[in-house]
């Protein structure tokens, strides 16, 4: 099977494979940072030390099943946050997320880690397209895409409605292919 790298750079920061021994770091940089993640991520409204577990022991069975490949977002040696490939919207196709702890936004670091990943898709046997999906509300996602050169390619009611709490329920879908991914010079 196909694999991307278990471990990317980009700049100023590093990814790597998600390991089950980084269970206090995960933990730790998931803790300090729910102000910011609550609002867009229906799983951290319930986080605990036991949910960061499962986390790393779901991200090694997904890594080796091919379904997602998560990595650790770190910087100096310090895991700064999380982000991953995943396989969720059909065949040729990755979307990525990421999340940065928030004494470290605003420095670029979630485009490196996203820029890293997408480098890193257009390598995979298969792989066409990369998207970037975030809630219409959550602005700092789309600047991500768009400093990358995605292309915004349609806004979609969410039936279910919003699923967090600072959700309107609507998903931005940006669209990187590969021919715009080598085109960009990256």
């Amino acid at each position: 099977m196909d694999e991307p790298a278990e471990s990317l750079s980009s700049d100023r920061v590093e990814l790597r494979r998600w390991r089950v021994t980084d269970l206090d770091a995960l933990h730790r940089a998931t803790h300090e940072s729910l102000d910011r993640l609550v609002p867009w991520m229906p799983w951290a409204a319930h986080h605990s030390r036991q949910q960061s577990a499962d986390f790393l022991v779901r991200s090694h069975d997904e890594w080796e099943t091919g379904q997602a490949f998560n990595y650790a977002i770190t910087s100096d040696g310090v895991v700064i946050g999380s982000c991953g490939l995943h396989r969720r919207i059909g065949a040729g196709a990755l979307d990525i997320g990421y999340w940065i702890h928030p004494r470290r936004t605003g420095r670029g670091l979630a485009t490196m880690a996203a820029a890293a990943l997408v480098g890193q898709a257009f390598h995979l046997a298969g792989i066409d397209r990369v998207e970037i999906r975030h809630d219409a509300a959550n602005p700092a996602s789309g600047a991500v895409a768009r400093r990358l050169g995605f292309t915004e390619v349609e806004r979609v009611p969410v039936p279910e409605g919003p699923s967090a709490s600072g959700e309107v329920g609507i998903h931005v879908v940006w669209r990187m292919t590969a021919d715009q991914w080598r085109g960009t010079g990256t």
